[in-house]
């Protein structure tokens, strides 16, 4: 937290937050995470940037694409900090999530496909994992729904599933 300079326009936590549509615990949550910082005015009132506008609706939409706080925390950490990020630095920061958006796009298409029957063996349909998991066989692959997560299937059984 650096001592508010005398000739920078800066924003309250309470304008932030209504120009950015994020409440205020919200920032002050991203500023314990080192997503943000703020300054501090005379009284210890916390003071943004202009610039952590854009901080905060990038957090928000890496949010909403599931990134985590380290991946988002990285990223952040790949800006100027000497300057304010244009649209260069933003240009080049999204283009290091298209792999990881490619690939949850198709774990979220697989996902979909596989909803009303099974979640590759997670376990939904015990019916069904009889013919498409027996014995738990995915089990020993490791923790989680082993197919959606892309290890490879067995050889499907030529026998209808049953409604579950």
């Amino acid at each position: 937290m650096n001592p508010l300079p005398a000739t920078t326009t800066t924003l309250t936590i309470g304008e932030l937050s209504q120009r950015s549509g994020v409440a205020a615990s919200a920032l002050r949550f991203y500023e314990s995470e080192a997503l943000v910082t703020s300054l501090r005015g005379p009284g210890g009132q916390r003071r943004y940037a202009r610039d952590v506008l854009r901080r905060v609706a990038f957090i928000r939409a890496a949010q909403a694409v599931g990134l985590r706080l380290d991946e988002i925390r990285g990223s952040l950490d790949s800006l100027p900090s000497s300057r304010t990020p244009n649209k260069t630095d933003w240009a080049k920061l999204s283009k290091q999530w298209r792999p990881m958006l490619e690939e949850r796009i198709k774990t979220l298409t697989t996902l979909r496909d596989q909803l009303d029957a099974c979640i590759g063996c997670g376990c939904l349909s015990l019916t069904a994992c009889k013919l498409y998991n027996p014995a738990d066989a995915a089990g020993a692959r490791g923790n989680g729904a082993r197919y959606l997560l892309g290890d490879a299937r067995p050889d499907t059984p030529k026998v209808p599933r049953t409604p579950v």
